[in-house]
């Protein structure tokens, strides 16, 4: 038997971040993983994902760079070519984090971990021990016994891809599929986007309805409200059944994106009886703890908001707890940003309007700007953003920050910090403008 102060199971972003730290306070730490460093971000996710809008962008941008009077050819993305600069990227990530890990001393162990009691792990043939053991295994996609589903592949399926298929159904509307349905069509391909309500619903319902307009002016079919499809295959290729797909169909690929689920099967929960919920995930408390003292679990695997930032960082404020001498150390899962990689870009943070209206009532006010970004109207793209504010109080304090256009991805980050801050519409009135930028338009408000 190995004995060590913090075993972790599954090296993705959060396990990686909560070993290293447990590391950096002096602890004994074994990290078991028996695929990949970096889990669904760096290798099916955030990063491969990143890199392939980033090629979709310049798609865009050569477009665009026509428009400006620029004597340029367009033509198709060399995926092979594109695909072996992201695989590269990703392998160099792989070797500093073994790197970093050998640097820190952590026992990398490369096999699934097994709970056999609350302190005890075992893995590859041996037995491990530690007081504190953390879960932190991530999901995996959704997968469903609909006929046909197997002639469609799973958002991991897409980064196998090494050609822009001609034709795509994209079944789900949440951010994968948004995501997923925009570099398709940026990059080529006919896409329809089908959604069993409204894209984005998670977000403030302008936003999606935002969206929605976008993808329809560039191309993209997007149905909503549809049911979920069967498929089948014939000599022409992929057709949906019970869903009304117009002249869409055939497909050449079937996309599912029907969300993700927990990985919380096959880690010996039948021996440790660690509380689920009705999907899967693990419960913990504010602290990352579960009902089982010494076990913790934290990402994706617990279900509470399933952002790579936000496993980094409640993994950290664990080992700053249990071993930094930080007792009261732990994330505070209130008003944290997103980005959907859409084209363009939308993100949020805080409050939507209407759960503003559930709390606040009548005490919300809302501002909003839509208006055609420079960039788009000189290249006679005339796509509109939109900046909005939810705001409470006689003081309009900023509970909520929503905004859909070029550039949204980087400048929400600044707001969300003014937001976390407390800020209130004056300060956002009385801070100069920076012109001519989208961003502006937040200070701008009612001007």
């Amino acid at each position: 038997m190995r004995t060590f102060d913090y075993i972790v199971l599954g090296a993705g972003s959060g396990g990686l971040a909560s070993a290293f730290r447990a590391a950096h306070h002096g602890a004994r730490v074994a990290l078991l993983e028996p695929g990949a460093l970096g889990g669904t971000c760096v290798n099916v996710g955030c990063v491969p994902k990143k890199a392939m809008w980033y090629a979709a962008q310049a798609a865009e941008d050569v477009q665009r760079a026509r428009a400006f009077g620029f004597e340029v050819s367009s033509g198709a993305l060399d995926w092979g070519h594109f695909v072996a600069r992201r695989e590269a990227y990703i392998a160099r990530i792989h070797a500093s984090y073994r790197k970093r890990l050998q640097e820190a001393g952590v026992a990398l162990i490369a096999a699934r971990g097994c709970l056999r009691a609350a302190d005890r792990v075992e893995a590859a043939g041996e037995t491990l021990c530690a007081p504190h053991v953390l879960i932190a295994t991530g999901a995996r996609p959704r997968r469903l016994a609909t006929p046909g589903f197997e002639l469609g592949g799973v958002s991991d399926d897409f980064f196998a891809l090494r050609a822009c298929p001609r034709s795509v159904a994209v079944i789900g509307g949440g951010y994968i599929g948004c995501e997923l349905a925009g570099v398709l069509h940026a990059l080529g391909a006919k896409v329809d986007l089908y959604a069993r309500s409204t894209l984005l619903s998670h977000f403030d319902a302008e936003l999606g309805e935002a969206l929605t307009a976008s993808m329809r002016a560039q191309g993209i079919g997007v149905h909503l409200h549809a049911a979920l499809p069967d498929v089948r295959r014939d000599r022409d290729g992929l057709h949906l059944e019970h869903v009304a797909t117009g002249d869409a169909a055939p497909y050449e690929q079937v996309l599912w994106a029907l969300g993700r689920v927990p990985n919380s099967d096959d880690i010996g929960l039948g021996t440790v009886p660690l509380a689920l919920d009705e999907d899967g995930h693990i419960v913990t408390d504010a602290k990352q703890d579960t009902n089982v003292p010494g076990v913790h679990a934290v990402g994706d695997v617990t279900g509470r908001t399933e952002l790579t930032p936000v496993a980094i960082a409640a993994g950290r404020r664990l080992s700053d707890r249990l071993f930094g001498g930080q007792p009261d150390a732990q994330l505070d899962y209130a008003n944290i940003p997103s980005v959907v990689f859409a084209h363009p870009p939308l993100g949020a943070v805080g409050l939507t309007e209407a759960q503003a209206r559930v709390l606040h009532g009548d005490a919300v006010r809302v501002h909003r700007a839509r208006f055609t970004p420079m960039v788009s109207a000189l290249s006679d793209h005339p796509q509109q953003s939109l900046m909005k504010l939810v705001c409470v109080g006689p003081d309009e304090r900023v509970v909520g920050v929503h905004l859909f256009g070029v550039g949204s991805d980087e400048m929400l980050q600044g707001f969300a910090v003014a937001l976390k801050m407390g800020a209130r519409k004056a300060d956002l009135d009385a801070t100069v403008a920076i012109h001519p930028t989208s961003a502006e338009e937040l200070v701008l408000l009612g001007d």
